[in-house]
């Protein structure tokens, strides 16, 4: 299914398997405006909808992957519940790039920071050059962050070190950020685009519904307890074995449960007859 919708502050393209979404507001450093953000949204449900799309990867144009919101558009967002408004909206488009079932890598340059680093922390793959920036500056606008600067940072680096990073609000080093495990490689300044070529080289050859499987299992696990957990664990084990082949178990119906419902066979009747009206006194 291909992407017809035109866009004015990002740029999408798509290659087989692969879908590209560049930031492209250089003027503004990629700043995210509250279009950009709507086009977002947009590209990311056109990804989800799609079969054939196992990748998207997200870059920045001119040198820059994004600088954050666009802080001169703020006041647009209205009172304090527009401003509520609008920082739900941000996080429900953090949350659909989180959600995605494809895999999601941003291959970032220059500067990542505050919605810029909250877009990297919604992605699976982080790939960065040597000269990136991060960090949470907001603190010295007199404002906090909204769609994931606390909440998605506390859950990969842990609560006292998203402590510094916000209420201190320096720009660190991208190897910083491999070493509090933010992003994932770093890479020469020239060697962005072949760090981010072979990543998608070694994704492409695998079981895509194990992929899949796992991207879940693991977003879901870590915001529950360990038992949970592990259910998703155990359920995700069965579903593999069984579109690996192993699907037919003995005391299951093979769906005659709902072919008997469309057709009214004698299963659904003899069911039916013994339990609709059971213990309903």
């Amino acid at each position: 299914m291909e992407n017809t919708e035109t866009y004015e502050h990002i740029e999408y393209t798509e290659d087989r398997a692969v879908a590209q979404i560049l930031l492209n507001r250089p003027q503004r450093r990629n700043a995210l405006s509250m279009k950009m953000s709507d086009e977002l949204i947009s590209a990311f449900d056109h990804v989800q909808d799609s079969e054939s799309i196992k990748v998207l990867v997200i870059r920045g144009a001119g040198g820059h992957f994004c600088a954050g919101d666009d802080i001169t558009e703020m006041p647009l967002w209205g009172d304090a519940n527009g401003v509520m408004r609008r920082v739900r909206h941000y996080q429900s488009m953090a949350n659909r790039l989180e959600e995605l079932d494809k895999i999601t890598i941003a291959a970032v340059d220059g500067y990542a920071v505050g919605g810029g680093l909250e877009i990297t922390m919604a992605c699976d793959f982080v790939v960065a050059t040597e000269q990136a920036k991060w960090g949470m500056p907001e603190v010295d606008v007199g404002i906090t962050p909204g769609w994931g600067g606390t909440t998605r940072m506390a859950r990969l680096i842990g609560r006292r070190m998203t402590k510094e990073i916000n209420l201190l609000g320096a720009l660190h080093s991208a190897q910083r950020a491999r070493e509090l495990t933010l992003w994932n490689r770093i890479v020469p300044n020239d060697a962005l685009n072949a760090g981010v070529d072979g990543l998608i080289e070694v994704l492409l050859t695998k079981n895509h519904q194990a992929v899949r499987q796992l991207k879940y299992i693991i977003n879901r696990g870590v915001e529950c307890d360990l038992y949970t957990a592990q259910g998703f664990e155990a359920l995700s084990g069965a579903l593999t074995a069984a579109v690996n082949g192993a699907w037919q178990v003995s005391d299951a119906d093979k769906g005659l449960g709902v072919t008997g419902f469309a057709e009214k066979s004698d299963l659904w009747n003899a069911r039916r007859k013994v339990a609709k009206n059971f213990w309903t006194d």
